[in-house]
């Protein structure tokens, strides 16, 4: 099952990284048609500025009243591109298509052409052998709109990523979140007839037989059960948290642990020297943190190594370090570890770090994360409690 979990894993990586690519792919091609089109747009607009010119220049030698309208007409289609004429002193002739301030309109314009002439080289107009004019011309409003179209519709595309991925991650987080509420209280509700009666057969049994010890031995794994019923009644539901003793709390987590792994496997606790540590915890819940952290942590050491639980206090956190002599792991899987059903391991769902992750930061308002790890060196989790927690 894990690996199956895996593999659905590593392809929704793919379709993940193929869709980025894809979404870069149109960006790309659209940007470098865009820019074609522009630098044709821009050639054929160098033309019509040519026209222009040559339009004004038959203007101001034309006598024919006639021919000078026509003329005129012609010039007066440019409604879009602006230009300005000037001679060989810099002094505007004409100038047209340009949004003049209502104050220094002279410094204006001097700004303009200074612009101008460092974005398309002139167009001369030639009156005579002495006479000469120069067009100085500016791009369209629909040539400059096409300049910035690739960039407002990357613009687009990442805001649509963008809601998209968050729309999806939503929906998909509230799914999960339904199924695993849904699963664990039919779990709870499951678990709870058989564990009812077999309490009741085991306070039979003590009757019966007061002095035989695998009846007690029984009575705590059923007791056991009864606790694991009740951690999954407990998802999806706002636990109540009581002010207990932390110390108290590992200790007995540690204990049951201890009992049920390889004597090769030496766990251990270590505290603030002098001080008892009281919080609000929901007891139950944060063994299974504890439980899962050192289960994993017994698995990444094969069955042999140490495990260290080392407890501090700053200003008003509580520190819970869980650290390990196992495999270790890559920084690109600090945070894969708490995605649900990701494991390394044969066996399992991969949901023991992710119920961690959810019982901490949800319904203790802590953090939980990997805060260093070295391959075949170690893991060390980190869990972080306020004092105060509501």
């Amino acid at each position: 099952m894990a690996i199956h979990i895996n593999k659905i894993y590593e392809i929704t990586q793919r379709l993940k990284l193929i869709f980025i690519l894809v979404a870069i792919a149109i960006i790309l091609i659209s940007t470098l048609f865009t820019n074609r089109l522009a630098k044709s747009l821009a050639t054929e607009e160098r033309k019509k500025v040519e026209i222009l010119a040559e339009t004004t220049r038959q203007l101001i030698q034309s006598s024919d009243e006639s021919n000078i309208n026509y003329l005129l007409n012609i010039i007066e289609t440019n409604t879009t591109i602006p230009v300005v004429i000037i001679d060989d002193r810099d002094n505007i002739m004409q100038s047209r298509n340009f949004n003049e301030p209502a104050n220094n309109v002279d410094k204006f314009y001097k700004n303009e052409l200074k612009r101008l002439k460092e974005k398309n080289p002139p167009i001369e107009i030639h009156f005579d052998d002495n006479t000469t004019q120069y067009y100085y011309y500016d791009d369209s409003s629909l040539l400059k709109q096409l300049y910035y179209f690739p960039y407002i519709q990357l613009g687009v595309i990442i805001v649509f990523l963008l809601v998209a991925f968050f729309a999806f991650s939503g929906t998909k987080k509230a799914e999960q979140n339904q199924v695993w509420v849904g699963l664990s209280k039919e779990t709870a509700h499951q678990l709870g007839t058989p564990i009812s009666s077999l309490l009741a057969w085991v306070d039979l049994l003590k009757l019966r037989y007061k002095d035989d010890k695998l009846i007690n031995d029984m009575e705590k794994d059923v007791n056991r059960l009864r606790i694991i019923a009740e951690r999954f009644s407990k998802i999806g539901s706002k636990p109540d948290l009581q002010v207990v003793s932390l110390n108290e709390t590992l200790d007995n987590a540690i204990l049951y642990m201890s009992k049920r792994s390889s004597q090769k496997v030496i766990i251990q606790c270590h505290y603030p020297e002098n001080e008892h540590l009281f919080i609000k915890l929901n007891v139950p819940l944060f063994e299974w943190v504890i439980e899962n952290l050192c289960k994993n942590a017994i698995d990444a050491m094969d069955g042999i190594g140490s495990i260290d639980i080392n407890v501090h206090k700053k200003n008003e956190e509580v520190f819970v370090d869980v650290k390990d002599t196992g495999k270790g792991m890559d920084k690109r899987k600090y945070k894969v570890v708490f995605t649900p059903g990701f494991t390394t391991k044969s066996r399992g769902w991969g949901l023991g770090l992710s119920l961690a992750k959810r019982i901490i930061e949800e319904y203790h308002g802590g953090k939980i994360f990997v805060k260093q790890s070295e391959l075949n060196v170690g893991t060390v989790f980190r869990i972080i409690l306020k004092t105060n927690s509501k």
